[in-house]
C-alpha cells in the first residue's frame, strides 16, 4: 500500500512551494482525488487519520494541503494565496497521478469548511461535489459573534488577517468580504453541496449554527430557505421550532448514533443539522461524496451504515 508523504508543491501565487500531505490511491486506473482542507488554528500538519482511513477504503488520491496556514495571518483567512494554492494542490496531483477528472471532491471542518465554501465559490467548475461541515460563511458576521464571548480570540485572528476591526474600518469590512464566501456563494448553483452542522455549535463550539443556514439559504430556491426568525430560534434556542420538525424524515444510518434533526434539500445544495457540536462526521461525509460524479445530478440518498459502533468522526479543535 502506498504511504502518506509529506510533500513540497509548486504555488502559483508567490511562485513558492508550500507543503502537503499527498496519499496516491493504488493501480494503474485513474481513481478519485480527496481535497481535504484543515481547521482554522492549524496547518496541514494536523492531519486526521480518518482522511487517510476512508481513502484507503474507496481507493481514493487524498492532499491535504496547508494552504498557508492558520487563519490570523492575511495571507490565510480565505486569501487570495489561499485559493491559489488549493487549486495548485489539485494540479500537482493530476500532474503526478491518474486522477479521474469527474471525481474530484473538496471537504473540510470549521475553517476548512470554510474554505470548501470558499472554493466552491471561487472555482466551482474544478469540483465534482463539495462537503462542508460547521463551516464559517461569513466572516464579519463571525467577528461580531465571537466578540465579548469565550470565543473572543477567534474575532483578534479576523482582525489580525483583515488588517483591522471589521465592524469599524471599510477596508476592513472590504477584505472579511473578500475572504466570506458568501460573497462567492453564488457561483457554485450548478456544484452538488452538502453543508452540515451540529445543532448544538455555537453554545458548545465557536460557530453558531446560521453560519451553515446562511450558506444554504445563498443557494436554496426562495421557497425553500429557512426564514430569519426560524435561524434564530435554531441558534438561540438549539432546538428545531416545532413546524419544522418533520416526522417523516427519513433516518440516515450513515450519521450513526448522531441523529439527523432537520434536512432541506433544494436544487443543488442540501442542510442537515444532526445532533452534536461542533464536528466532522468522516463517514457520511464520505459516503455522499463517493456517489457524486461531475455532470450527473447530485445523489441525495442517505448512506449506509459504516459499522456499529466504529467511530467515524467527532469533535474539531477550530
Amino acid at each position: 500500500m502506498p504511504e502518506l508523504k509529506d510533500i513540497l508543491y509548486p504555488c502559483q501565487f508567490d511562485g513558492s512551494r508550500q507543503p502537503a500531505y499527498c496519499l496516491p490511491a493504488t493501480g494503474p486506473e485513474p481513481r478519485p482525488l480527496l481535497v481535504a482542507l484543515h481547521t482554522w488554528s492549524c496547518t496541514y500538519t494536523s492531519f486526521n487519520q480518518n482522511y487517510e482511513k476512508f481513502c484507503r477504503h474507496f481507493n481514493w488520491h487524498l492532499i491535504h494541503p496547508d494552504f498557508r496556514g492558520v487563519n490570523w495571518q492575511p495571507q490565510g483567512c480565505g486569501s487570495q494565496a489561499v485559493v491559489s494554492d488549493i487549486v495548485d494542490a489539485v494540479t500537482y496531483m493530476q500532474q503526478h497521478y491518474a486522477v479521474d477528472a469527474k471525481r474530484i471532491y473538496l471537504a473540510g471542518g470549521s475553517g476548512g469548511g470554510h474554505a470548501t465554501l470558499l472554493l466552491s465559490g471561487r472555482c466551482p467548475e474544478i469540483w465534482a461535489a463539495a462537503s462542508a461541515w460547521c463551516p464559517i460563511s461569513d466572516i464579519l458576521a463571525w467577528h461580531r459573534q465571537c466578540l465579548g464571548t469565550r470565543f473572543s480570540r477567534y474575532a483578534e485572528h479576523i482582525v489580525q488577517a483583515c488588517g483591522g476591526d471589521p465592524q469599524e474600518s471599510a477596508a476592513a469590512r472590504q477584505e472579511a468580504s473578500a475572504r466570506s464566501p458568501l460573497t462567492w456563494l453564488a457561483s457554485a448553483g450548478a456544484l452538488p453541496l452538502d453543508i452540515n452542522a451540529g445543532l448544538h455549535d455555537g453554545h458548545s463550539g465557536s460557530v453558531p449554527v446560521s453560519q451553515s443556514i446562511a450558506a444554504y439559504n445563498c443557494l436554496a430556491a426562495p421557497e425553500d430557505r429557512i426564514s430569519e426568525a426560524d435561524c434564530r430560534y435554531i441558534t438561540e434556542r438549539e432546538m428545531i421550532p416545532e413546524h419544522l420538525q418533520d416526522a417523516g424524515l427519513p433516518a440516515d444510518p450513515s450519521y450513526g448514533q448522531s441523529r439527523v434533526h432537520f434536512r432541506r434539500q433544494s436544487r443543488n445544495v442540501r442542510l442537515t443539522i444532526f445532533a452534536g457540536g461542533h464536528e466532522l462526521l468522516y463517514w457520511p461525509m464520505f459516503s455522499w461524496l463517493s456517489r457524486q460524479e461531475r455532470g450527473r445530478a447530485g445523489d441525495w440518498r442517505c448512506g449506509e451504515e459504516y459499522q456499529p459502533g466504529d467511530k467515524q468522526g467527532g469533535a474539531l479543535s477550530n
